[in-house]
């Protein structure tokens, strides 16, 4: 067996959990049988069994393009080069929408087998209008088109299962459920004072931390609500990378500033950290907190749960099946709205109980540090990324036994 996996992010070009999920995955797989990745950027690698090729498009000839558009192109041209260096792969392993248009491709011209893993729902995310424009309509029909296309689906929550079988013409024999993985010999408890320090977070007084993009899906607005809530003796650290627009930047950044102007110990932590720096965070932490409006499955909780911190998420999605409400941390009904763009009916309220959760894991060492323990034990005993290589293996076996349709 050999597989191609095709995707946006590689390290060290990661911002988010797909890039963590190739980046794992790929090494796992690569254990036991040859792996090809191909990424958006500019990796050339090899030893192993694992090849990585990065082709990157210069941004330049799209100078007259309308700055909207240019991902969304950008990702169509680069698909086109994917697959005309050549497939010699016995399947065809698609991340994002980005990937999708390449899959398809690869799965037309050469005959093989396209897996594709859900890590999110373009549906699902209508807010990303405002970032992409008219692209959206694009990444909707690209994400559409390979899904149902697809010989297999890869959701990563049985809740992701669901939104698949509902929103789109799939069968449900051809969506299978692997979850994220979690190398918990690498997120695990560390004392790194040193670290908070450098980013200006006193080590000897309680946190909570955020960790994410500011997104409207990653509900970063609804925690900065919930601060004014919070026990004053609370720090809060938010780790928070760049907005998906300009105007989302300068909204979060407004509402920080405010925080900032009004409490003491509201520390911002602007791009994207180093590995071993974002661990340290998540292992001092008091408390982790996840105020997500759509989440497929949330790795950042299972990386906050390695590390032996409690967390408060919001009940969505794949977080439902990752955080054990009352046991490895607190869960908060977000009563979202049925309609587009799907956000808590009462922020107010949404924010009172993220505020209500912090509170009462801070107050309350002992409950904070039983949950802390079940949550590194649940990490341990269910979230392996040799048992999501193992499945995924399987899968393309199946499909490398069947004709392709």
């Amino acid at each position: 067996m050999r597989a191609l996996l095709l995707t946006n992010e590689f390290p060290p070009h990661i911002y988010g959990g797909a890039g963590v999920h190739v980046e794992y995955l790929s090494r796992e797989l690569a254990a036991r049988m040859p792996v090809e990745v191909r990424s958006f950027h500019d990796q050339q690698i090899s030893g192993g069994n694992l090849t990585v090729r990065g082709t990157k498009v210069d941004a330049a000839d799209y100078a007259g393009c309308p700055k909207p558009f240019v991902s969304a192109l950008k990702a169509l041209r680069t698909d086109l080069a994917f697959v005309g260096q050549g497939v010699d792969a016995d399947v065809v392993h698609c991340h994002t929408w980005y990937t999708h248009f390449g899959g398809i491709l690869a799965k037309m011209l050469y005959g093989i087998p396209m897996v594709l893993t859900v890590h999110s729902l373009e549906p699902l995310r209508p807010w990303k209008r405002e970032q992409l424009g008219n692209a959206y309509e694009l990444s909707a029909w690209v994400e559409k088109t390979a899904l149902e296309m697809a010989d297999a689906v890869i959701a990563v929550s049985a809740a992701t299962k669901d939104d698949v079988v509902r929103l789109f013409d799939v069968p449900e024999d051809r969506v299978v459920m692997i979850p994220n993985g979690i190398d918990v010999n690498e997120y695990r408890p560390v004392d790194r004072p040193d670290v908070l320090r450098r980013h200006g977070v006193d080590p000897d007084r309680p946190f909570v931390l955020f960790v994410g993009r500011m997104t409207r899906q990653k509900g970063i607005v609804h925690l900065l609500r919930a601060i004014p809530s919070l026990d004053p003796g609370i720090q809060v650290v938010l780790a928070a990378g760049d907005a998906d627009t300009p105007e989302m930047q300068e909204e979060m950044e407004g509402l920080v500033r405010s925080l900032q102007a009004d409490r003491e110990h509201v520390v911002w932590i602007p791009g994207m950290l180093p590995r071993d720096e974002v661990i340290a965070l998540y292992a001092h932490a008091a408390v982790f907190c996840c105020p997500s409006v759509y989440e497929p499955f949330g790795i950042i909780n299972l990386e906050a749960m390695a590390c032996g911190t409690p967390v408060v998420a919001s009940a969505v999605g794949g977080i439902l099946e990752v955080v054990v409400d009352g046991e490895t941390g607190i869960l908060v009904d977000p009563d979202l709205s049925p309609d587009p763009p799907h956000d808590p009916r009462d922020g107010t309220a949404f924010a009172a109980g993220l505020a209500d959760g912090i509170n009462r894991l801070v107050a309350d060492p002992a409950l904070a540090d039983r949950m802390a323990a079940a949550g590194r034990k649940r990490t341990e005993d269910v979230y392996s990324w040799g048992s999501v290589a193992e499945q995924t293996i399987d899968l393309y076996r199946r499909l490398a036994g069947k004709a392709v349709g």
